[in-house]
């Protein structure tokens, strides 16, 4: 996509093509690729221009995003999870790892990796769901987990608050809170069924 004249100083499509910038945009279709006439800024997210923490897991979030997205897609259920993450870093004192471990499970879902939540994935026993198989997507009971070398322990209340992400309201998933040990579990879930499903290993790098 192209910005003729974007950095110009006194450019009207400066501030609608930096880093982060949400808004609604005039685009020509060209034989190749795109081009902004014209756009309009609707948020610009401040708060996470001037904080480097911030800065950080928005642009690890953003990695992702570009990752799972391409040209054309109808992709509107990311966006608007891309955009409530982006408030909830911008706006709000949550974790950056609490709110980053929630936005890459429910980004998994939206992809097609939803886990299976209602039952031991494999003797379908709806009790005693204390592990999370990334290998066959879902909860396993204590018994079947044995078999699995791949699961991983977790407690009740992060049980639940996966379960919660899975089915919440989009602008709701960021509305409940964790135990810092249930927070651990769950970033560790997050990070090893994102790792393994976009097959690539994603890690937070420091800006400067």
């Amino acid at each position: 996509m192209g910005a003729e004249g974007a950095r110009r100083p006194k450019s009207l499509l400066l501030s609608g093509t930096q880093f982060l910038c949400f808004g609604e945009y005039m685009l020509f279709k060209g034989s190749d690729i795109y081009t902004i006439n014209s756009c309009e800024t609707i948020e610009m997210f401040y708060n996470i221009r001037t904080d480097l923490d911030k800065l950080t897991y928005a642009s690890y979030i953003t990695k992702i995003i570009n990752d799972v997205t391409t040209e054309n897609q109808n992709s509107f259920n990311t966006l608007k999870l891309f955009l409530n993450t982006l408030y909830m870093i911008s706006e709000t004192d949550k974790d950056l790892d609490f709110i980053t471990s929630i936005f890459k499970m429910r980004i998994l879902k939206i992809l097609g990796f939803c886990p299976n939540i209602q039952e031991c994935v494999t003797c379908k026993n709806k009790e005693n769901l204390e592990f999370f198989s990334i290998k066959d997507n879902g909860f396993k009971c204590a018994s079947c987990a044995k078999q699995d070398t791949g699961c991983l322990k977790m407690s009740d209340a992060t049980r639940n608050a996966i379960i919660y992400i899975m089915k919440a309201d989009p602008k709701k998933i960021f509305s409940f809170n964790l135990s810092e040990n249930c927070r651990k579990e769950l970033e560790l879930i997050s990070n090893v069924y994102l790792n393994e499903k976009l097959e690539k290993e994603y890690k937070i790098e420091k800006l400067f």
